[in-house]
């Protein structure tokens, strides 16, 4: 009898240490006013960097190819515009569906860290959007109205941003990132294509 008391102890007393161990695991992430911090400088430092490159470029420069395969920089901002746009689409959707503190599968910023902002891997763009072509620039408008374009939507997520109270980490794109997570890759794709701008001014054939 005592044998099985003792048994039956053990067994309660691991079921309890288990259950507080799920409750630790599942407990509901929070957004912080140091996440809100951390989102805004990145988003306001890529955004300025991006309006200084760009700065009183002539025509020539803003259409320049480094050869007719690869993107000018008007094409380049062109896709960071039709990119962003596509991210505040997906934002304002998970927004509208409302938050979901039950879903315990949330991954770690560290999972949506890009680690090659220098472009040490070039990537196809259509390999991300097959088996449609709408991340690829056409470059039909002036370089300066895409940077208007950016400009325009990229204030308007940095306003919100500023003044919302919403927990941005229990709101989630199709249950992979939640909006935070989403936020971060904004600042990362604009650096990235900061490095490909610069290599096409690097170029030797490049307008002065």
């Amino acid at each position: 009898m005592k044998k099985t008391l003792l048994v039956l102890s053990l067994v309660f007393g691991l079921f309890s240490f288990t259950n507080g161990q799920a409750d630790t695991e599942t407990k509901v992430p929070v957004w912080t006013e140091a996440d809100r911090k951390y989102l805004l400088d990145n988003l306001i430092r890529s955004k300025e960097e991006l309006l200084a490159e760009t700065k009183n470029l002539t025509k020539a420069q803003w259409n320049f190819k480094e050869s007719p395969d690869r993107w000018s920089i008007n094409q380049i901002v062109e896709h960071i515009c039709l990119w962003e746009l596509i991210q505040m689409n997906e934002i304002s959707t998970s927004l509208r569906i409302g938050p979901i503190p039950g879903f315990t599968d949330y991954r770690p910023d560290s999972i949506f860290i890009n680690k090659d902002t220098e472009r040490l891997d070039k990537m196809v763009t259509t390999d991300f959007t097959k088996p449609f072509t709408y991340g690829v620039p056409l470059g039909n408008n002036e370089g300066k109205n895409n940077m208007i374009w950016y400009t325009t939507m990229r204030n308007e997520s940095i306003d919100f941003l500023r003044g919302t109270d919403v927990n941005l980490r229990v709101h989630y794109i199709y249950f992979v990132s939640n909006i935070h997570q989403k936020y971060m890759s904004f600042f990362q794709h604009t650096f990235r294509h900061l490095e490909q701008i610069k290599e096409v001014k690097k170029h030797p054939k490049y307008p002065k």
